[in-house]
């Protein structure tokens, strides 16, 4: 069953935009799919097997498509593995591939199916675009001949990429992106040798694609909203939550906050795995998203976005991270920090012994400032205040700065850092900052049965503060401003001797 959440006025709204024809905005839709995976098999499968699973997927993502189109939407996303599922390897995976050509070749599939031989996947998504009058995005698998005069062939004599399709509202193929940065897991799937930076224009802006693991990268995903200044960013992803710091929604959310531009996120939905969380963001604004841990049903959402945010008087300033926090003195603290670990990173904590309270905590260049006042201080939870400086190497090699206010598990300090789902205790007031050495700051507030803490309650100073708004007091389960350093990453994400999607 696919449900939709959209509020009743856009839906009016959207019917006068298009009457008008004036598209400063857009309705944009993205749908969180839960996939009908194929059986784990050691041997390919007939391609005839792997279309039967491929059209039933397609059969739920069309109904999603065409509800998305009769409430308005220009634009439809739908997740990474979204037609065929992640249970593969590089040999299992082949049946379900087509050679996907580039957007140069002005194709309509819909119009003209055998023109780069058999790709009955792309014809039916092509025609689900243009039937509906809708802009469909989604994530298959391109298969790519080479020979032994390519050193980097592989022994099969074929690359195989993990790839982005976007057909517009007529069909026409006009968007392919091959995921640059693969996460570990993904052994169906060749790196690309070259970075692909990949836009497109639409009478309702200039968009973005990338994939997944993608958006902790520098490239593509800063590139193409820092240099090639899109206005949207189209983001399919398979993406399992990993609290307290790594959760779709609030890492989502927070990106697009930060790097000030609209965000269009859909999500694979696996309770199992603990994949849900999608989403449509906007600069300023979490517009809806979605976070299920209880059912195994898709779910639709469609919202009303700036066209072109940049050009908006409400498009937010840019944030100066580390001025508030590089003007204070370290906060006196009588008491010993405690290493604790997050996602095999260690941080150095301290713990919150106090209702209200200053503190500071560093590790080696990152000092996190925090100020703060609770409702009450409750004798059966623990909060403490941590700092990371330093290489993430599991599944991947990533530079972080991180400056988080967390719940522990229990109150065993030992279990700071540790997955937790709710709170209790209250947080009236708070300020948390940071002496961070990067411009790439997620500022995330998750509260209390993993929910955004809706931004009335709180903001970002253009200082670098992530503080209380309106004294409203706040179940807060996870505070954090989530650093990025770039210029000290290895070459490539997922590249590095450990080898993070």
């Amino acid at each position: 069953m696919i449900t939709s959440h959209f509020p009743k006025y856009v839906a009016v709204f959207a019917l006068f935009v298009l009457s008008v024809g004036a598209l400063d905005t857009f309705i944009a839709a993205v749908y969180e799919h839960a996939v009908l995976l194929p059986n784990r098999t050691e041997t390919p499968v007939p391609k005839e097997e792997a279309l039967l699973l491929m059209n039933k997927n397609i059969d739920v993502l069309e109904k999603a498509v065409k509800l998305a189109a009769r409430q308005g939407a220009h634009i439809i996303v739908t997740p990474e593995d979204g037609i065929y599922g992640w249970v593969f390897t590089r040999e299992t995976i082949y049946p379900y591939l087509e050679d996907i050509p580039h957007p140069e070749v002005n194709w309509i599939p819909c119009r003209d199916p055998r023109r780069f031989g058999y790709t009955p996947v792309q014809d039916r998504l092509s025609c689900l675009a243009k039937d509906n009058s809708i802009y469909v995005v989604a994530n298959i698998g391109d298969k790519k001949p080479c020979n032994a005069s390519d050193p980097q062939c592989p022994p099969d004599g074929h690359y195989q990429y993990n790839t982005d399709v976007v057909f517009d509202s007529e069909g026409r193929l006009v968007a392919r992106y091959h995921k640059y940065n693969l996460f570990a897991p993904e052994i169906q799937f060749d790196f690309p040798k070259d970075l692909e930076l990949v836009t497109f224009d639409t009478p309702f802006g200039k968009f973005g694609i990338f994939t997944c693991f993608d958006i902790f990268s520098h490239d593509p995903a800063v590139v193409v909203v820092d240099e090639f200044q899109v206005d949207s960013v189209l983001y399919p992803t398979a993406w399992y939550n990993t609290l307290p710091l790594l959760s779709a929604v609030p890492f989502h959310s927070a990106w697009a906050r930060a790097m000030r531009v609209n965000l269009l996120a859909a999500n694979t939905h696996n309770t199992s795995m603990h994949m849900t969380g999608s989403g449509i963001y906007a600069p300023e604004a979490v517009k809806v998203y979605h976070y299920d841990m209880e059912t195994e049903s898709g779910q639709l959402m469609l919202s009303e976005l700036k066209s072109r945010p940049r050009s908006e008087p409400t498009y937010p300033a840019a944030v100066n991270w580390g001025a508030y926090a590089r003007g204070v003195k370290p906060f006196p603290s009588e008491q010993s920090d405690f290493p604790g670990m997050i996602y095999f990173d260690e941080f150095t904590f301290t713990e919150l012994k106090r209702n209200t309270g200053n503190y500071t905590v560093c590790q080696k260049d990152l000092c996190c400032h925090l100020t703060y006042k609770m409702s009450e201080k409750r004798t059966d939870e623990v909060y403490a205040l941590g700092a990371f400086d330093g290489l993430h190497t599991v599944e991947g090699q990533c530079y972080l700065q991180i400056c988080t206010l967390l719940k522990c598990q229990t109150t065993d300090l030992r279990t700071c850092g540790e997955p937790v789902g709710s709170a209790f205790t209250r947080f009236e007031e708070f300020s948390l900052s940071g002496t961070f050495g990067t411009s790439y700051v997620f500022p995330q507030l998750i509260l209390s049965g993993s929910q955004l803490a809706p931004e009335r309650h709180y903001e970002v100073s253009w200082d670098g503060r992530l503080r209380s708004r309106d004294g409203v007091p706040l179940p807060v389960l996870v505070m954090a401003l989530y650093g990025r350093v770039f210029e000290k990453d290895p070459p490539r994400l997922g590249q590095g001797p450990g080898k993070l999607q």
